[in-house]
């Protein structure tokens, strides 16, 4: 056989057995990280929509 398919058998193969292996679930490392992200920022938004009613009420006052 030549090395050309020799190669192509065995590539075929790889991608014959990787197909197969389910694939593992993703490793939740920084889950506490991106949760404390996620509710900071929710607190941002809720401290920037106090902002603006804070704003508009000073802005009707003065009126």
């Amino acid at each position: 056989m030549s090395r050309l398919a020799i190669f192509g058998l065995t590539l075929g193969m790889a991608l014959v057995l990787a197909g197969c292996k389910p694939s593992p679930p993703t490793p939740q490392i920084f889950k506490t990280q991106t949760d404390a992200l996620d509710k900071a920022k929710g607190v941002e938004q809720q401290l920037q929509q106090a902002r603006d009613k804070a704003r508009e009420a000073e802005e009707e006052q003065q009126k």
